[in-house]
C-alpha cells in the first residue's frame, strides 16, 4: 500500500514499518550478540572506536544483521553507505560504486561499500 493512500500520516507512523525495521538497531549499543567482534577489545568494537574503517567479510545466514552493521558502521565513520548485490549486479553496478566512492573521497568522506550475496 502506498503512502499517497493512507489517510493521516499513517505510512510514517512507526505501526506501518515491517516489524524487523522496527526492531533492527540504530547503534552499535542496540546490537545483540557477537561478543567475540564486538565486546570490548575485540576487532569490530576497536574499529568503531579507532575510526579505523577496514576490509572485511561478514558472513551468515539472511537476517543476521550483516547489512545493519556495515550500515551502523558507515554511520558511525560518516561513511557514505552503497549496497550493490552480487547476484543482481554487475560490472557496471561496480564500477558505478567505485566512481561514488572516488567523488565521496574527493569531498574528504569515506565509503562502506556493501557487496551483498557473494557466493
Amino acid at each position: 500500500m502506498s503512502s499517497q493512500r493512507l489517510p493521516f500520516g499513517i505510512a510514517d507512523s512507526p505501526a506501518a514499518m515491517p516489524l524487523a525495521e522496527r526492531l533492527r538497531p540504530h547503534t552499535l549499543a542496540e546490537v545483540i550478540g557477537q561478543p567475540q567482534l564486538l565486546g570490548a577489545g575485540k576487532p569490530l568494537r576497536a574499529a568503531f572506536e579507532s575510526g579505523r574503517l577496514h576490509s572485511m567479510i561478514l558472513w551468515g545466514p539472511p537476517g543476521t544483521g550483516k547489512t545493519t552493521l556495515a550500515r551502523l558502521m558507515a554511520d558511525a565513520f560518516d561513511a557514505q553507505f552503497i549496497a550493490i548485490s552480487a547476484v543482481l549486479g554487475g560490472v557496471k553496478e561496480i564500477r558505478e560504486a567505485v566512481e561514488r566512492a572516488q567523488a565521496a573521497q574527493v569531498q574528504g568522506r569515506r565509503t562502506v561499500l556493501f557487496v551483498d550475496e557473494v557466493h
